[in-house]
């Protein structure tokens, strides 16, 4: 298990996905964060997540490398290194990797509870913490 106050990738598990992998490293479930959850979130390139919302979380990404295309209430605009996206509650999105290197981004829920039910929907694979995620398709 992470330690509390500083958290390693490697500790904790990997949600795995068709279009990438997230590691959610601040979480009720990781440490006892009750007014938040963040996580780092790889986008393969060419791949994204279809439009969807979270109807009791806002939710914060930072795009911390690459570059792809983010769609907020109809509204698709090209993402960089460096930019942040709000989205309210409630709001639909989804986010595309244009690039040919993964788009990595830091993905905040507040208050937590959409990365619980990413880990619960039937596509989603959890790889333990320590082994490497690998996905046979």
């Amino acid at each position: 298990m992470a330690d509390e106050n500083f958290v390693q990738g490697d500790g904790v598990p990997t949600q795995l996905f068709d279009w990438g992998k997230l590691k959610w490293m601040a979480s009720p479930e990781v440490n006892d964060c009750e007014r938040f959850s963040a996580g780092v979130v790889n986008l393969e390139p060419g791949k994204g997540h279809d439009l969807h919302t979270h109807p009791d979380s806002d939710e914060i990404l930072y795009v911390i490398k690459g570059e792809g295309e983010q769609t907020v209430d109809g509204d698709t605009r090209e993402i960089s290194t460096g930019e942040m996206v709000f989205i309210p509650e409630g709001v639909e999105h989804g986010t595309f990797n244009t690039g040919w290197e993964p788009l990595q981004l830091l993905a905040v829920y507040a208050p937590p509870g959409p990365e619980a039910e990413l880990a619960e929907a039937p596509e989603s694979e959890i790889v333990p913490p320590g082994e490497a995620p690998t996905r046979d398709d």
